[in-house]
């Protein structure tokens, strides 16, 4: 069986947000993918970016991130 584990889930307005957010974190060398958002949550896009939980004050308190929509945590299986 496959195990659950927590996920920090960010999700934007628009999906040029959610590739700026790529972009950024790439050049950063911030460990996170791009991808669906959750059923059991709810965005504009439909595309989220997924990091670690441990990663949360760090795109809260962030200033040259795009603009998102909302911040959740999700149990998710691994990938």
């Amino acid at each position: 069986m496959r195990e659950k584990t927590l996920k920090l889930i960010i999700t934007f307005h628009t999906t040029a947000a959610a590739m700026a957010m790529e972009k950024i974190c790439a050049l950063r060398g911030l460990p996170g993918r791009l991808g669906p958002v959750p059923r059991s949550v709810t965005s504009d896009c439909g595309i989220a970016w997924w990091a670690d939980p441990e990663e949360r004050f760090l795109f809260e308190t962030g200033e040259d991130f795009p603009e998102f929509e909302g911040i959740y945590e999700v149990l998710s299986y691994n990938s």
